[in-house]
């Protein structure tokens, strides 16, 4: 029973992933600069239950919604229409 209390009590790094929208890169990015506090077990990473509660509740650092997703995907698509031949030039520097 304590085990399973235990499990409960913490997220894994593609639940959190999940539950954010973002991919598993972005959460262990976030780890790993310290901005997302977790404990590693074994070679995984258990990020504390209360920690997501708290981060959902507040709305969470910088989640995309789909409406500012697709703002940005329109955004970018500007650009590259506008200063494509800009950008593939850079590109070869």
């Amino acid at each position: 029973m304590e085990n399973k209390e235990k499990k409960a009590a913490y997220v894994s790094v593609a639940e959190l992933a999940k539950m954010l929208g973002v991919s598993r890169i972005a959460v262990f990015k976030r780890i790993k600069k310290g901005q997302i506090p977790a404990m590693k077990i074994g070679r995984s990473y258990a990020i504390s239950a209360e920690y997501v509660n708290e981060l959902m509740h507040k709305g969470g650092p910088r989640i995309l919604t789909e409406d500012k997703k697709k703002e940005i995907k329109q955004a970018v698509e500007r650009v590259v229409k506008e200063y494509g031949e800009t950008l593939r030039l850079l590109g070869k520097e």
